[in-house]
């Protein structure tokens, strides 16, 4: 099965700071954009960040960590997981929630960190430890 990439859009407040944040921090390339929305290549899929002021954020507990509801990311390769950990703490980056491996020695085994876009959109990034058991059960 060859992997199509996702399109998400989702709100923010400050299109200047969101350019800031996902182009300049993340390394994600600017595509087509208005007064009102911009899109990047999020690790080969397409987001779509609209001024749309004003969300809410959750939480759920998940193996000890409360985390954000909603939230939006990319699953990465071990190696890339922690490059782009180091880059983010080397930015002095606030972690909502730090990286480290979340469900030790189960099939989900996994790196995980959660963070906060200027708007208030939370995002995780995680690596599974063995790429083949991203949707195992157990």
């Amino acid at each position: 099965m060859t992997l199509q990439p996702f399109h998400l859009a989702f709100p923010v407040e400050d299109l200047a700071a969101t350019r800031r944040f996902y182009g300049d921090l993340m390394g994600c390339p600017e595509g087509r954009s208005s007064e009102s929305w911009v899109d990047f290549d999020f690790f080969g899929h397409q987001i779509v960040a609209h001024l749309a002021p004003g969300s809410a954020v959750h939480r759920n507990p998940v193996d000890g960590d409360q985390v954000p509801v909603p939230h939006f990311g990319i699953v990465l390769d071990w190696a890339g997981f922690h490059a782009l950990a180091d880059r983010l703490g080397a930015a002095n980056v606030r972690f909502e929630i730090a990286p480290h491996v979340r469900f030790a020695g189960e099939a989900g085994e996994q790196g995980t960190m959660f963070l906060f876009d200027p708007s208030g959109n939370a995002l995780e990034f995680k690596a599974m430890r063995n790429p083949q058991n991203l949707f195992a059960k157990d």
